[in-house]
């Protein structure tokens, strides 16, 4: 049986760029042939919304129904396509995400095992997987963590983006040593990076002192913002500069993809 590598898109800080960098790797990962699953961790499902090939009514069952103990729906039962042929997601609409995680809370024993086992069940049909973390270190991000091999920080070259990457570094650990023992990170992503300013320079290599960095930064462009918006790949957007974009997340999916043992 095939095992796909599992990887988990996360900063508890919000707004750095996590569900930007999971639709471009996606894509990324579409163009290199491999068979994707992107799972909406968020309970914004923001993902899920540019994603999901058809707009979702907000009955529609989706990751809630897989993480709760009173649902009976398994991860084949919730996916649906996306705008891209390969890709397949695990979406997020309304509000149930959010009443599950309450659940989890006060959930016995294997609550954080529960994505893990849910991914097995699909395994051999992917490649690889991809999940967008919610901007907390809640029982989702333990969740995903926890079914994950590796882990892709998303980060500012930034003081409040930087100082919570301490914090996530020891939420990893812990988390490899009660529930995943093979996980590791796979590296920082620097997003809306300006390389052009003091600041930006600065923090860039404070994050790269203490921890391996995904290279190339990805510069502050507003090619990346719009084509997510538009649920559009870099490669399919109008752009004479979305060229050099495209090429910084091939990369970034390369570097994922060598870190699995």
């Amino acid at each position: 049986m095939t095992h796909p590598l599992v990887a988990a898109i996360c900063n508890q800080k919000g707004g750095v760029g996590k569900t930007t960098e999971t639709f471009h790797l996606a894509r990324a990962a579409a163009r290199a042939g491999r068979r994707t699953l992107v799972i909406d961790a968020d309970p914004q499902g923001n993902l899920t919304t540019v994603l999901s090939a058809e707009p979702l009514p907000e009955d529609s069952v989706g990751l809630a129904d897989v993480l709760s103990a009173r649902s009976r729906e398994g991860i084949s039962d919730v996916t649906v396509p996306t705008v891209w042929e390969g890709v397949d997601l695990v979406p997020t609409v309304g509000s149930t995400l959010e009443l599950v995680r309450d659940e989890l809370v006060t959930a016995g024993a294997g609550r954080e095992g529960r994505l893990r086992s849910a991914i097995e069940t699909v395994g051999e049909r992917y490649d690889l997987v991809l999940i967008d973390c919610p901007p907390s270190l809640d029982q989702l991000t333990i969740n995903a963590l926890a079914a994950s091999e590796v882990v892709v920080v998303v980060s500012e070259s930034k003081l409040l983006s930087a100082e919570g990457i301490a914090k996530l570094t020891r939420t990893v650990e812990t988390v490899r040593e009660h529930y995943a023992p093979t996980l590791r990170i796979a590296g920082v992503v620097i997003n809306k990076h300006e390389d052009r300013t003091i600041g930006g320079r600065e923090w860039f290599e404070q994050i790269a002192s203490a921890l391996p960095m995904i290279e190339p930064a990805v510069p502050k462009r507003a090619a990346i913002a719009d084509s997510l918006e538009a649920a559009t790949g870099l490669d399919q957007w109008p752009s004479r500069r979305s060229e050099e974009l495209v090429v910084i997340y091939d990369q970034h999916l390369a570097t994922i993809e060598g870190v699995k043992p």
